[in-house]
């Protein structure tokens, strides 16, 4: 194991990523990634690509790739921007935003029960300390 902090977070994040796989695929048939997309999509709806692809960091070609899948699945509809009508906006159907909320909710709890018995860490202020963590990584932008 590596002393570096990049290496551990990344790590741990790649950790944190496996066992919510795990539970979301076991209990809901779908993978971290598309929960992370109906997640992003409870908390700003609606979005459109452009944004959407901002908010998960990855290109309008992979929002747009992801699209029909969850649509298929009924968590997802796109419609047409009433002021722009070559923009398409997304938002959850009924069953999408109970999904993002119950997964949510769901993975919350089995993170928070992971760690109740370790008296050595604080998830409170962890999560403090990785919100403030983020703000400066999001408030540097990316080197040019």
């Amino acid at each position: 194991m590596s002393g570096r902090i990049t290496y551990s977070l990344n790590h741990l994040v790649t950790a944190i990523n496996a066992y919510a796989d795990g539970v979301l695929t076991e209990r809901w048939g779908i993978t971290t990634s598309q929960f992370t997309f109906l997640a992003v999509l409870e908390d700003g709806q609606p979005l459109d690509i452009t944004r959407m692809a901002e908010c998960l960091g990855v290109s309008k070609a992979a929002v747009s790739k992801r699209v029909p899948g969850l649509e298929a699945k009924g968590y997802v509809r796109t419609v047409a921007d009433p002021a722009n009508a070559r923009r398409v906006l997304l938002t959850l159907t009924d069953e999408g935003l109970r999904l993002a909320h119950e997964a949510g909710g769901l993975l919350d709890a089995e993170f928070t029960q992971m760690f109740a018995d370790r008296s050595d860490l604080d998830l409170e202020r962890t999560h403090a300390d990785v919100l403030l963590m983020l703000d400066a990584v999001l408030s540097k932008g990316t080197p040019s």
